[in-house]
C-alpha cells in the first residue's frame, strides 16, 4: 500500500479579472520511506503542490491520501520544513525542537526521549542549552529538522530546505540529512531547484511543466551499491545522464 496517494488534482485561483490554473490533474503516489524530489521551472506551482499536499490549501478539484485515509476525513502529522529554520531566537535548541509537541499538545514521556535520542544521535545534544544565534547554518537546518521529526510524522515535506546555506554546508547537510531521513525510514518530498541535488537524494524526480503545470514525468533513479551517499551519487558514471535527461526535460 502506498504511503501517500496524490489523485486528479486541479489547482485554480480566482480574482475579481479573471481565473487562472496552477496545476492540472496531478496524479502520482509514494511508498513508505521513499523519497521524491519535484522540480520545474519557477512559479509553476511546485509550493502550492506541497500546500495541497501538507492539507494547508484545499485543492479545487482532487483528494490526498495518506496510509489510503482522505487528509480531510483525518488529519494526519504533516512534517513541513521550509527554506529558512524558522526557529525562535529567545529560545533554547530544546524549546525551539520540543515546540511542535507543545502546539499539538502531544508532550510525552515517549515523545521528550525520542527528542533526546534525536539530539544525542545527530550530535546536537551538547547543544541543547545554546541559542540559535550561537549556531552555525548546518545547525541551525538540523535543529529544524530535528523539530519536525519530533512530532513523528507520517509524511516529510521539505521546501528548498537547503537554499539558504552556503554550496560546502549545503553539500555536507545533503548528506548528513539523506543518512538521518533513511536511518528514521521517513517518506520524504522534497522541492527543489537543485538538479544535483535532487538526483543524488531521490529515489525518483517529478518533473512539472510550465503553468498550468502537468506532470512531464517520472523519473527512477537508481545507482549501484557502492554509491551510497548524496556526496557519492555525484561522482556515479550514470549521475550525468539523469542531470542531462532532466535538463532536457526542462527545456523542451
Amino acid at each position: 500500500m502506498s504511503k501517500l496517494k496524490i489523485e486528479n488534482i486541479y489547482m485554480n485561483y480566482h480574482t475579481l479579472e479573471n481565473e487562472t490554473t496552477a496545476l492540472v490533474n496531478i496524479s502520482f503516489n509514494i511508498e513508505e520511506g521513499e523519497f521524491l524530489s519535484i522540480v520545474g521551472p519557477s512559479g509553476c506551482g511546485k509550493s502550492t503542490l506541497l500546500n495541497i499536499i501538507s492539507g494547508l490549501l484545499p485543492p479545487s478539484s482532487g483528494k490526498v491520501l495518506v496510509n489510503n485515509v482522505n487528509i480531510n476525513e483525518k488529519k494526519p502529522q504533516i512534517g513541513y520544513m521550509f527554506q529558512k529554520d524558522n526557529l525562535f531566537e529567545w529560545l533554547t535548541v530544546w524549546d525551539n525542537v520540543i515546540l511542535g509537541l507543545k502546539i499539538k499538545k502531544i508532550v510525552t514521556e515517549d515523545n521528550l526521549k525520542n527528542v533526546q535520542n534525536l539530539l544525542h544521535s545527530y550530535g546536537l545534544w551538547e547543544f541543547k542549552d545554546h541559542h540559535p544565534k550561537q549556531l552555525s547554518g548546518g545547525m541551525r537546518q538540523k535543529v529544524a529538522l530535528i523539530r519536525t521529526l519530533s512530532i513523528n510524522p507520517d509524511v516529510l515535506i521539505l521546501d528548498e530546505p537547503f537554499s539558504a546555506i552556503d554550496y560546502q554546508t549545503r553539500l555536507n547537510l545533503n548528506d548528513e540529512v539523506f543518512k538521518i531521513l533513511k536511518k528514521e525510514k521517513k517518506t520524504t518530498i522534497m522541492v527543489t531547484h537543485d538538479l544535483s541535488e535532487a538526483i543524488s537524494m531521490s529515489n525518483r524526480i517529478l518533473i512539472l511543466s510550465k503553468r498550468p503545470a502537468v506532470i512531464k514525468k517520472l523519473i527512477p533513479v537508481k545507482f549501484e551499491q557502492e554509491y551510497n551517499s548524496p556526496l557519492k551519487r555525484r561522482e556515479a558514471p550514470n549521475f550525468r545522464y539523469y542531470f542531462n535527461t532532466i535538463w532536457k526535460e526542462l527545456n523542451s
